[in-house]
């Protein structure tokens, strides 16, 4: 739980507001607040951007190799101790006129002297024919998240930047063989990167070669390509399957403010050499700004220029307008050992460690209800760590009340999937929505704030939107299959969850795809999140509340 209580104080004077939190946006509330100015960073989804998805980075100076999760995590809670404040927040408007910018969120508005946008980008389509007919379905976006589906299957990875040369290596780990498809007559990444591509094993490279149809009935069957102006079709063994991984460069996420400051004709931010942007007092950082190389090296450079300029903006601000600075506090307890390693000897046998109980403290306190959670579960492994995690969790608050019904061997199977952990309200009632399997990884935090909106006080919910959940005449199932080291998929968990908690008509049920995989044969799931509505409407990838309810 790494969320400040930043929403406490919407409407504040910030010195500096950081809208988005990878590799650029950390680094900039690093350098921001170590020079004692208040700032804020507001993410939509998770702290750590698109890096987090990456299983191993071993390119970033005095790191011999990590992945992308801790080495982002360690940016955060360097930032968390200088005095920065954390939001995840979805921004909603940008207002960049005058000397105070304002930052509306659907967590209320948020005001700075001085913004940088640090929003980086998202990965390309390439518009082939079949491509988003076959998304989720053998068309996937992401190797950490959907390699494991292509396990013993050919891939088809589709690519010649660094994206697609790391992830082609990865994927070795379960493809039986991958072809990088190269559309150029040579890579577009640095020689060693390239040079380890060629060599491996596994890996067949071909160059000028172009994908131009990906097709089949209900399921993904053949692909097309054209290879150096000659088209040849490939189509699996009889029984099996195969998967194409799209990885064409990235679209900048510019949508907050395309019409409000300068972009490049695809869309990139144009800042100059100090990182500032047409607009005075706004800053660019990371792979939203247009630049020839786009690594965490690169972006935390931008992050740090940008803050640095930004500085100077600021002062200036506080003798103009007779400002007097503010205090801005460290906390040392955020340099704390990582609280998900289990280290310490009495952590040892536990599903939560010492540091998240410490964390999750002050937002269980919060409760203003009691509630149950009834955990269902069989003779199986996992539902006898489920009923271990279920212990743990009765222990952290008065408010929580655990009861465990255990399915008898040989009885009828019924409707419910065990494990399964039931939330209900303080008399046993239960609030529609379910976890199947144990909410760990980067589902836990959507776990907790799912119990959060249950027993209150709640996160923030515009009126609007809460009253379209509430008119939902027509009943509902949602199942929700997802994958624990995911970064895309608590977006939706945390989304459907909220509606099945709001609304009598719609019940929620989140899977962790590793304990159910006759779900993914049932659905054809060959990439999360995906959801399912009523056993029929199948989409993939994540989704907003507003998303959601457009389905319903």
């Amino acid at each position: 739980m790494t969320e400040s209580h930043a929403k406490q104080h919407a409407g504040e004077l910030y010195d500096g507001i950081v809208i988005g939190g990878g590799p650029a946006g950390l680094t900039a509330a690093i350098y921001l607040s170590r020079a004692k100015y208040r700032v804020l960073v507001i993410e939509k989804e998770k702290i750590g951007g698109q890096i987090t998805i990456t299983s191993e980075v071993v390119n970033y100076p005095g790191v011999l190799k990590t992945d992308g999760t801790h080495l982002t995590e360690n940016m955060r809670k360097q930032a968390e101790y200088f005095g920065a404040e954390f939001q995840l927040a979805e921004v909603k408007e940008l207002e960049l006129s005058g000397d105070m910018k304002s930052v509306v969120t659907d967590k209320g508005t948020f005001r700075g002297l001085g913004l940088i946008l640090a929003t980086g980008a998202s990965p390309r389509r390439i518009g082939f024919k079949g491509e988003m007919e076959f998304r989720g379905r053998g068309v996937a976006y992401c190797a950490t998240c959907d390699g494991e589906f292509f396990t013993g299957m050919d891939v088809f990875v589709i690519g010649g930047g660094f994206a697609a040369a790391e992830e082609s290596v990865f994927l070795t780990k379960y493809a039986r063989k991958v072809y990088l498809m190269i559309r150029g007559k040579k890579f577009n990444c640095a020689d060693s990167v390239a040079e380890e591509v060629i060599a491996h094993p596994d890996i067949d490279v071909h160059f000028e070669t172009e994908i131009k149809e990906a097709g089949g009935i209900g399921k993904l069957e053949y692909a097309i390509f054209e290879e150096k102006g000659k088209q040849w079709r490939y189509k699996p063994e009889e029984g099996k399957g195969f998967g194409i991984f799209v990885f064409a460069g990235y679209e900048p996420a510019n949508a907050l403010f395309k019409d409000k400051v300068e972009l490049t004709e695809n869309g990139y931010l144009v800042t100059d050499m100090n990182q500032k942007t047409s607009v005075e007092g706004v800053y660019g950082a990371g792979d939203i700004c247009v630049k020839n190389l786009r690594q965490v090296v690169t972006a935390v450079s931008d992050g740090a220029v940008a803050a640095t300029s930004m500085e100077k903006h600021i002062s200036a601000l506080y003798e103009k307008l007779g400002l007097e600075k503010r205090e801005v506090r460290r906390k040392e307890e955020a340099l704390e050992e990582d609280p998900h390693n289990k280290t310490d000897e009495e952590d040892s046998g536990g599903f939560l460690s010492s540091q998240v109980k410490q964390q999750l403290a002050p937002v269980l306190e919060r409760l203003e209800r009691e509630i149950t959670l009834e955990f269902c579960t069989d003779d199986t492994a996992i539902s006898r760590e489920v009923e271990g995690f279920g212990r743990e969790m009765e222990s952290l608050s008065p408010k929580i009340k655990c009861i465990f019904r255990k399915k008898e061997s040989g009885a009828p199977k019924d409707e419910m999937e065990y494990p399964a952990i039931c939330i209900c309200d303080g008399k046993g009632e239960y609030l529609g929505t379910s976890f199947h399997g144990i909410p760990g990884g980067h589902e836990f935090n959507s776990f907790v704030i799912a119990l959060y909106n249950a027993a209150g006080p709640g996160q923030p919910i515009a009126p609007e939107i809460l009253e379209k959940i509430r008119s939902l005449q027509s009943e509902h199932r949602i199942q929700v299959v997802v994958s624990l080291s995911c970064t895309m998929c608590p977006e939706l968990v945390m989304a459907v969850q909220r509606i099945a908690l709001e609304s009598r008509s719609i019940t929620a049920d989140i899977y962790d795809m590793a304990h159910f995989p006759e779900l993914k044969e049932r659905y054809q799931i060959m990439s999360v999140p995906c959801m399912v509505i009523d056993g029929e409407q199948v989409y993939f990838g994540k989704k907003s509340i507003e998303e959601v309810l457009g389905l319903l």
